[in-house]
Order: C-alpha cells, then structure tokens, then sequence
C-alpha cells in the first residue's frame, strides 16, 4: 500500500496496530505535539540531538497538516495510535486525538529507524522481527540528549539483532539515512549503554539475540517519551511506540539528508 493508503485505514480505524514494514521505502516519522508556549524550547533540543531527534517537520500553531511531507494529512487521525501524556504520565492511547486538539498545539515530526529497513532488507541484511511480525525492542540508556531550555532527558534506543558477519553492513546502510537516525549507536554488550537486561525492553517486544546475532543499537524516535516523563508539560501528545506516522516522502529524497526544516 501507499503511504496514503495506510493512513486512510488508520483513519478509519481499520489498521491499528505498528506500521514496521508497512510502505516500505517511505519516511516513517515519531510525533511530538506540545503547546506552543514549550515548542521553541523542544525545537532547540531537536536541533542539539540530531541523532535521536532527526527533525523532519513542525506545524504551525493549531494546524494538525504536516505540510512539507504529507500537505493533505491529518496529524489528529492520520496514526494508528497515539499516546497521551499529562504531567509526564500516560493517561490514553486513543486511535483518535481530535477531541484534544487546540488552537495552540505545534506538531513536530521526527525520523525514525524503521525508513531504513527497507535499504537494510535491499542490502540482504536480515530482519527477524520483520520475518516475526513484531515491534523491534526499545530501551531507556544511560545515555543523555544535550539538555535544551527546561528539556532533558535519556535517549532511547531500538535493538535489531544483526547476523554477525552482517554488522558492518548494517552500519554502513544505515549511515546514510540520518533522517532515520543514521548508523547504530552502539553494538555489542548492552551494559555499556545502561541496559541492564536486553530480554526485558522498557517498549516494543522482546527479542532476543540467536548465538550468531549481535544486539544492534539504534538511537530511537520513543527518546521524546523519555524526556516528556523527566519534564512533566501539562500536555503532551505522541505515537505510541511502534506506531508511527507515514509520509509521502521517499527514502531516496531523504539519503544523506540531516534535515528537512531550515534554521
């Protein structure tokens, strides 16, 4: 299906479950909608963590189109399923947020690591949790974004278990995606990343590595999750992890991209 397509089943309730593996060759993006008066402040942090928080779009105040990757989408439908937070805890995963749109809110749309897979597949790397049909696993790190005004907070990352011989290839695929977080962050043992136990992940589904697989690393689009949950904003709406919004733009128009908003 098309980008459009999927949404359209989104929208009607049909489709919601996680969209890895769905329009394959497409940009996949996590959302992040916050009242304006807090939205400079998280742009800043977008912009100083450019790993974790790859900013593909912003809306206007009010205004729920994604106008340069998707102008006749609707960020209020237009996701299988969203998160709501209030004072940095979860109180809905609705499937529709047209009831807590206000004339203040701005949307941010930030890259995400599934835009890859499509390139990591072409490349004959395998994806098990694709050939499973599960949500990759995600973890809360040790590791911390550049703190940016009152935002702050961990980084999260997704593990994908790569074949052995196959991590460099992974790496050097996903490089040239820095809109879809560009290569791993890190491979290998998980403790040197703060995780504790790569068999219990803090989102997704667990998974872990066969005794040929390496757990791979990459910085992850539930990041802003972490940091609503540090900050407490009065308000906060995301995608529920997994479950992302698709564009209209094609991987190849992103390859070797930073970003797609200027300043």
């Amino acid at each position: 299906m098309t980008p459009r397509e999927c949404r359209d089943r989104f929208r009607s309730g049909e489709w919601t479950g996680p969209t890895s593996g769905l329009a394959l060759g497409h940009l996949q993006a996590n959302l992040v909608v916050l009242p304006a008066e807090a939205a400079g402040e998280f742009g800043e942090l977008c912009r100083a963590n450019p790993g974790p928080l790859p900013l593909v779009d912003v809306t206007e105040p009010g205004d729920p189109a994604p106008r340069r990757v998707a102008p006749r989408a609707d960020l209020r439908t237009d996701l299988p399923r969203y998160r709501v937070y209030r004072r940095g805890e979860v109180v809905a995963e609705p499937t529709d947020v047209r009831d807590l749109w206000r004339d203040d809110l701005v949307a941010f749309l930030l890259g995400c690591s599934f835009t890859a897979e499509a390139a990591l597949l072409g490349a004959g790397v395998r994806l098990r949790h694709l050939e499973l049909g599960r949500t990759v696993p995600m973890f809360t790190t040790s590791l911390a974004c550049a703190p940016a005004g009152r935002f702050h907070g961990p980084v999260v990352v997704s593990m994908r278990p790569i074949a052995r011989d196959q991590v460099e290839l992974a790496t050097r695929v996903t490089a040239e995606y820095p809109l879809a977080h560009g290569a791993p962050l890190h491979a290998g043992d998980p403790a040197a990343i703060g995780i504790a136990d790569v068999g219990r992940p803090d989102f997704g589904e667990a998974m872990a590595p066969l005794p040929d697989e390496v757990p791979v690393f990459w910085a992850c689009g539930v990041t802003p999750q972490a940091v609503i949950m540090a900050v407490r904003p009065e308000l906060a709406i995301t995608h529920a992890p997994g479950h992302m919004f698709l564009t209209d733009v094609t991987d190849s128009e992103i390859r070797g991209r930073r970003s797609l908003v200027a300043g």
